[in-house]
């Protein structure tokens, strides 16, 4: 089954980080050979600027993520 990665790519959320979380989300499934495992999905703006950079892994938000987060969530 595919995980999907749903990445708030809003003005506020990409300038608070999404822009490198988003680099980081494709180096990462690229050199661990899991893009049949993954998709990254790109979404409008929520209107939850305030709770940015956000993005959602099969449900479930995250809110002022940061790389080393996403690291762990991948990991696991």
């Amino acid at each position: 089954m595919t995980k999907e990665i749903k990445v708030c790519m809003g003005s506020a959320c990409f300038a608070k980080g999404n822009q490198d979380n988003l680099e980081y989300l494709k180096e990462y499934i690229e050199e661990n050979n899991l893009d049949t495992e993954i998709s990254i999905i790109g979404s409008l703006c929520e209107n939850k600027c305030s709770e940015g950079p956000r993005i959602i892994v099969d449900g479930t938000e995250y809110k002022k993520i940061t790389r080393e987060q996403i690291s762990e969530i991948l990991r696991s």
